[in-house]
């Protein structure tokens, strides 16, 4: 299923989609940067090692993603024809699974992000009672932007956590958390 996400809750924030091209890789790998700040303020390098380690770890998250997830929507977010974003999201039979979502530090915390998510999980719902599945880093920021919305963990894995949303776990929770074996 290629059709983008229908957005009803992202239109107060003026946001749209678009397929990724050639030319916003740039921007991708400034936005992957985004996500990982935090842990580059941690570490002694300089300015040079870091945008090199960036750019390589953005190249190898970059392969793998469009490797095995091949029937991917690769998709910009903006905002007002202004790229603030990227949502990558595969569509399977009994899930719709968010590969990766992020938004640049201007675009955080106004409300964008739940909006998004909601409408995901309206378009989750209207296809068969599908859920939504995504990995997210236990450290993240937005893990209780998806508690509040509804996601539970569902697996442990590391250093992440698979969260899960169904319209049934909406008003209920039936997951129960399995713990990775490494």
């Amino acid at each position: 299923m290629t059709a983008l996400p229908q957005l009803h809750h992202s239109t107060q924030h003026h946001i749209g989609f678009r397929k990724i091209t050639e030319q916003d890789m740039g921007f991708l790998a400034q936005l992957y940067r985004s996500t990982r700040e935090a842990e580059l303020d941690r570490v002694s390098w300089s300015e040079a090692e870091k945008q090199a380690f960036c750019e390589m770890q953005f190249d190898a998250q970059h392969s793998h993603y469009q490797k095995h997830y091949t029937d991917a929507l690769w998709l910009v977010i903006e905002q007002v024809g202004k790229p603030i974003g990227r949502l990558y999201l595969e569509r399977w039979p009994k899930e719709h699974r968010i590969i990766d979502i992020a938004l640049i530090p201007e675009a955080r915390g106004q409300g964008i992000g739940a909006a998004l998510l909601q409408d995901l999980q309206r378009g989750a719902a209207a296809d068969d009672s599908r859920g939504i599945g995504i990995h997210v880093e236990k450290a993240n920021p937005a893990m209780t932007l998806y508690r509040r919305l509804g996601f539970t963990t569902v697996e442990e894995k590391g250093v992440y956590d698979l969260l899960y949303w169904s319209p049934q776990s909406a008003t209920h929770s039936t997951h129960q958390v399995k713990t990775a074996s490494y």
